[in-house]
């Protein structure tokens, strides 16, 4: 079975850049248990860490900043891995809409009125735009 070049190149990692790889690998770790309780453990010795300021205003903005900057980072990386994965999903369907039409076509032979749904299919999905 012939495989297409978007599944070729996710099978050999090609075309992948050392930040998307980097994305993934932030991703596997930010979606787990343990980074959970590494962001409750910050939040706990930020509190017990309160008898150590001289100023409580100066208390708060540390774990502000922390937070802020923290979430910043993650929205960016996570907004890429969920970009990635649409287009994944979309490469997918396109695969399943070309191997439909292609089924349809063979059948269009025997079948003439087949032939209209082939076009109409491969118009939906930009199939000969692809190709």
């Amino acid at each position: 079975m012939e495989r297409s070049d978007a599944a070729n190149s996710r099978a050999d990692g090609e075309g992948r850049s050392g930040f998307d790889r980097f994305v993934e690998a932030a991703y596997q770790q930010v979606s787990r248990a343990p980074f959970f309780f590494l962001c409750l453990a910050i939040v706990i010795v930020w509190l017990v860490s309160v008898p150590l300021w001289a100023d409580l205003k100066s208390w708060q903005v540390a774990i502000h900043t922390v937070a802020s900057v923290l979430s910043l980072l993650l929205l960016v990386l996570l907004e890429n891995a969920s970009r990635r994965a649409e287009e994944a999903a979309q490469e997918k369907l396109n695969v399943i809409a070309e191997a439909i039409s292609d089924l349809m076509e063979s059948q269009a032979r025997q079948d003439p009125e087949l032939q209209d749904a082939v076009r109409r299919l491969r118009d939906a999905v930009a199939l000969e735009d692809r190709h």
